[in-house]
């Protein structure tokens, strides 16, 4: 088993196990996963790229990790959504446990944002939970969506 960092949409984390990346997609409840990796490559940034409005809230603690560990900036860095597992992999990139010493420099390098970013990451939160944004971005979706005929 690897010790994964499992981050609920709510933003708590917590420390738990995955054999592979099936326990991924059953902790973040989608099979469609995608993944980023951290700059260094040492973490990999596991989530569903979903539509559903349950997962339209922004997971801030998810994204404030990925922040820490790539080069995006606080405008540039996607808003992670729902559940997100980090982890790491192994020379061949299949899926491995993170050690204690990665799950340290997790919490040293999340403490590592400055006010200018938290600000940034606040104000772009706040316009993606603004209600007026939600109903256009369903309007949105209803525009790009083809139309069907039949059954």
């Amino acid at each position: 088993m690897n010790t994964i960092l499992y981050v609920r949409p709510t933003g708590v984390a917590l420390e738990t196990q995955a054999f592979s990346q099936a326990d991924i997609a059953e902790l973040i409840k989608d099979y469609a996963l995608e993944s980023l990796t951290s700059t260094d490559r040492q973490f990999d940034f596991w989530f569903a790229p979903s539509t559903q409005f349950c997962q339209h809230r922004p997971n801030r603690r998810a994204t404030e990790l990925l922040l820490a560990t790539t080069q995006f900036t606080a405008k540039t860095v996607p808003l992670l959504r729902g559940g997100v597992v980090v982890a790491t992999h192994d020379a061949d990139g299949n899926l491995d446990g993170l050690s204690w010493h990665q799950l340290d420099l997790l919490a040293y390098k999340s403490h590592s944002l400055t006010e200018r970013d938290h600000r940034e990451l606040n104000r772009r939160i706040t316009h993606h939970r603004h209600p007026g944004h939600i109903a256009q971005s369903t309007q949105q979706r209803a525009r790009t969506e083809p139309v069907r005929y039949g059954r």
